[in-house]
């Protein structure tokens, strides 16, 4: 296992919440806040989402989460962008409610700035920018101000790019990298150097390398496998990959049927170097994450 640059804590603790980088894997659950989430797990279709938001996050919380990643907005290739105004109707009382009635460190999961600001407003602790502060200007200020945590992912999601099948879910064809570890790696030292300039302290920022963001099957597998390289910058590492096209693509299943591709990934993640999985099925995650790291972080 890579350990983290001395320049970097080995811990970041949020609320009453330590996190021990390297010494166990922590189990990110996902609650979108949306009518049209590629998992079919979106909670915009509920008479009460904010009822079925806590409901579903209390879940995850007693299953082993040990953080829930709050979204209003679909990044499936192929989705629509959401008006900032309709995402916040959708994740603030969400967040709201999370903070009121449980202990959960909650993620944010948004690109623009006026979202994460009202999010950590209302009881949020640390931003999610599947953008990695590049696509709204005012997003490194939001996060420097607050002093909030924030996850900076790696992303080349071009719609021209994006096939969908009716099956499946969309994909991404004829991505080219010139050497895709090298490329993921470059370009999250530029958002690191966006963070940097706003004054984002190095222990409070997790790298993701953006598994089906602007990449191909192939790449992502490859992407996975090399994992440890991008460890080897010395920052924490989430890995997101639960049931997305790649695994569908793979194992030519449906999004419904790719919890063993997802629980999978876990495994290989974890050995990789992943400090966190950022995944919809919280309870078999959570136990493959556990067994894993008894092999692994002994």
């Amino acid at each position: 296992m890579s350990s983290l640059s001395p320049t970097i804590s080995q811990t970041l603790t949020i609320r009453d919440v330590t996190f021990h980088w390297g010494q166990r894997t922590y189990i990110m659950g996902i609650l979108n806040i949306t009518p049209d989430s590629f998992s079919g797990d979106g909670l915009m279709q509920e008479a009460d989402r904010v009822a079925a938001a806590l409901a579903r996050g209390r879940q995850m919380l007693a299953e082993g989460a040990d953080i829930l990643d709050v979204g209003g907005e679909s990044t499936r290739p192929g989705s629509q962008p959401t008006p900032a105004e309709e995402e916040l109707q959708r994740v603030i009382p969400v967040v709201r409610a999370l903070r009121a009635e449980t202990d959960a460190v909650i993620s944010i999961d948004t690109s623009k700035a006026v979202v994460a600001e009202a999010a950590l407003a209302a009881g949020a602790d640390i931003v999610n920018d599947v953008w990695g502060l590049r696509l709204d200007p005012d997003m490194a200020r939001v996060v420097a101000d607050a002093g909030a945590p924030v996850i900076l992912m790696h992303n080349r999601s071009n719609p021209k790019q994006a096939t969908i099948d009716p099956e499946l879910g969309g994909r991404y064809v004829g991505v080219a990298y010139d050497n895709l570890i090298e490329d993921v790696k470059r370009e999250l030292g530029i958002c690191l150097e966006i963070a940097h300039r706003a004054g984002i302290l190095d222990d409070r920022i997790i790298l993701d390398p953006g598994l089906g963001f602007g990449k191909t099957v192939e790449q992502n597998l490859e992407l996975i496998d090399r994992l440890d390289e991008i460890r080897a910058m010395g920052y924490p590492l989430l890995l997101g990959a639960s049931r997305k096209s790649f695994i569908g693509y793979t194992l030519n299943l449906p999004p419904d049927q790719r919890a063993e591709g997802t629980a999978a990934i876990t495994a290989i993640g974890i050995d990789r170097g992943a400090d966190i999985m950022r995944v919809h099925d919280v309870r078999i995650n959570a136990r493959v994450a556990r067994m894993t790291d008894a092999i692994v972080r002994r």
